[in-house]
C-alpha cells in the first residue's frame, strides 16, 4: 500500500511537471467549483426561509449571521466529504480493476491537485513581460494568479507581487497537496483541494461572504498550519541549494512569519523575502479598497524584477524535495512493515 502510494505521488509529480494543468482538460478542482456555486445558490435560498410550525415555508427573509453560517457549514461539510467519498469510490474503482489501475487512478487524482508548473509558467509569463518592458502585458499576466487590482501596478509593485503569489502559493499548491497525499492517499488530498477551493471562492471577509464562507475560512487555515510549517523547513533549505540566504530566511521567518493576516501565508512570504533580501507586504488595492498590509522582511536589497526568476527556482527546488521526502517516507514506512 505505502510502496504504491510512492509510486502514485512520483507519477503525479512528474506529470504536473511536464504537463501542467491543460486548460482544456475537464479538471475535478473545476468540477468542485461548479458544485460550490450550484449549492451556494440554493442552501441561500433554503436558509433564507422563514419558517412556521416548524416546517412549513412561509417567505424568504435576509439570513441573518446564525443563518448564513449554519449554511456556509452545511456547504463546507457537503462539497468536502462528497469529494472525499466520491474520490474513495474511484480509488475503488481502479484497484478493483488490478494494482495497475489503481496506481494509474490514484496518481491521476493526485497530479489534479498540483500546481507546480502552472504556477512557475505563470510566473515566467510576469517576468519575461517586464523583462521586455511590457508593464501592461505585465499587468495582465499578473491579474491572473493575484487577487489584488493591478492596472497601476509599476515594475517594483508588479515584482513584489508576483513575489509574493509564488512564496504563498508554494504552500497550498505544492507543499500541502504532497502532504495529504502522503498521509491519506488520493481521497484526502482531494478533499483537501476541496477545502482550498471552497475557500477561494466564498472564503472573503465581504458583505456577500462574510458569514457564509467563515466554515470554510477557518477550515482552510486549519489544513494548511502543518503544510505551512513544513514550508518553513523546505523553503530555507530550497533558498540555501539555490544560493540565497537560509540564516536571513529562518531570521525572517521567526520575525515576521505571524505578521500576515493570514496564519499560514506570512511564513512562506516571510521565507522568501528572508532568502532574497527584500521586503514584502505594504499597500495593496482590492476591487478597489485599499488594504494595508504588515511589512514582511528588510529591504536590504531593492525589489528587482531578477527576484521572480529567483523566487521561481526555489520553489522548485521545494516541490522536488517535499515531493522527495514523501516518496522517501512512506518507502521506508513500507520497508518497516516488513521487519
Amino acid at each position: 500500500m505505502h510502496t504504491d502510494l510512492a509510486i502514485q505521488i512520483g507519477i503525479a509529480f512528474f506529470l504536473d511537471l511536464l504537463i501542467g494543468d491543460p486548460r482544456w482538460f475537464p479538471h475535478p478542482v473545476r468540477l468542485i467549483g461548479k458544485g460550490i456555486q450550484l449549492l451556494e445558490v440554493v442552501l441561500r435560498r433554503v436558509f433564507s426561509l422563514e419558517r412556521v410550525n416548524g416546517f412549513v415555508p412561509v417567505r424568504p427573509v435576509r439570513p441573518g449571521k446564525k443563518r448564513e453560517r449554519l449554511a456556509g457549514i452545511v456547504l463546507t461539510g457537503m462539497i468536502v466529504f462528497g469529494t472525499y467519498f466520491f474520490t474513495c469510490e474511484m480509488v475503488s474503482v481502479g484497484k478493483f480493476l488490478g494494482r495497475l489501475w489503481g496506481i494509474v487512478v490514484g496518481a491521476i487524482l493526485i497530479y489534479f491537485t498540483l500546481s507546480t508548473r502552472d504556477l512557475l509558467k505563470e510566473a515566467k509569463g510576469v517576468f519575461h513581460a517586464l523583462k521586455s518592458g511590457r508593464i501592461g502585458e505585465a499587468r495582465e499576466n499578473l491579474a491572473r494568479i493575484v487577487g489584488r487590482d493591478t492596472r497601476e501596478l509599476d515594475e517594483e509593485q508588479i515584482t513584489q507581487a508576483c513575489v509574493e503569489t509564488i512564496a504563498e502559493n508554494s504552500v497550498d499548491g505544492i507543499v500541502a497537496p504532497i502532504f495529504y497525499a502522503v498521509i491519506g492517499g488520493p481521497a484526502l488530498v482531494m478533499a483537501y483541494k476541496a477545502v482550498n477551493t471552497l475557500d477561494s471562492m466564498v472564503g472573503y471577509k465581504n458583505a456577500k461572504y462574510l458569514h457564509l464562507g467563515w466554515a470554510s475560512a477557518r477550515l482552510d487555515d486549519a489544513v494548511n498550519y502543518i503544510p505551512a510549517r513544513l514550508a518553513a523547513v523546505l523553503l530555507p533549505l530550497s533558498a540555501w541549494l539555490c544560493g540565497a540566504s537560509f540564516f536571513r530566511s529562518i531570521r525572517t521567518i521567526k520575525r515576521d512569519g505571524q505578521k500576515h493576516p493570514s496564519p499560514n501565508s506570512g511564513i512562506a512570504e516571510a521565507a522568501v523575502a528572508g532568502a532574497l533580501g527584500i521586503r514584502l507586504g505594504g499597500t495593496s488595492s482590492y476591487h478597489g479598497v485599499v488594504i494595508e498590509k504588515p511589512f514582511i522582511g528588510d529591504a536590504e536589497q531593492k525589489v528587482v524584477i531578477d527576484n521572480i526568476r529567483d523566487a521561481t527556482h526555489i520553489v522548485l527546488v521545494a516541490s522536488v524535495l517535499s515531493a522527495a521526502t514523501g516518496i522517501i517516507a512512506l518507502l521506508v514506512i513500507s520497508k518497516l512493515r516488513f521487519l
